[in-house]
């Protein structure tokens, strides 16, 4: 008797919708990050499209979608990327407040919402590189 093939579990990537629903995700959170003036402090670009292209083709590569980030822009280093800009607790707060407002259109499954904010509230606090100012 043959063993039956295994199926092969979908990736996060592929079970939350794939590229349209990191499309959505991102240019959710850009869109509250370009009216929050102490965020929008933290993107020297004047366009934030380039950021949102970064951020989108990141986070499909980590939840198990294209490669192109690495393809393009080399190891994510994110804390190196990110250190010349101070990342504060506050700056923290103000980014998971508009992350998680791009989370809450998605409509995904409880488990791979909760997923979705644990991951970005652990990469969050891992950006910290300063401290508030009194």
């Amino acid at each position: 008797m043959s063993q039956p093939a295994e199926q092969e579990q979908p990736t996060y990537y592929e079970r939350v919708g794939g590229h349209e629903t990191f499309v959505k995700l991102v240019h959710e959170f850009y869109r509250g990050v370009a009216t929050d003036e102490p965020l929008r402090a933290l993107y020297p670009e004047e366009d934030l499209g380039p950021a949102e292209d970064r951020l989108r083709m990141f986070l499909e590569q980590y939840w198990g979608g294209p490669k192109t980030y690495s393809e393009t822009r080399g190891h994510p280093r994110l804390r190196m990327r990110h250190v010349d800009y101070a990342v504060t607790p506050t700056q923290r707060d103000r980014w998971l407040k508009h992350m998680f407002a791009a989370i809450d259109t998605l409509d995904l499954d409880p488990m791979d919402d909760e997923l979705m904010r644990g991951y970005m509230s652990h990469a969050a606090n891992f950006m910290i590189n300063a401290e508030d100012e009194d």
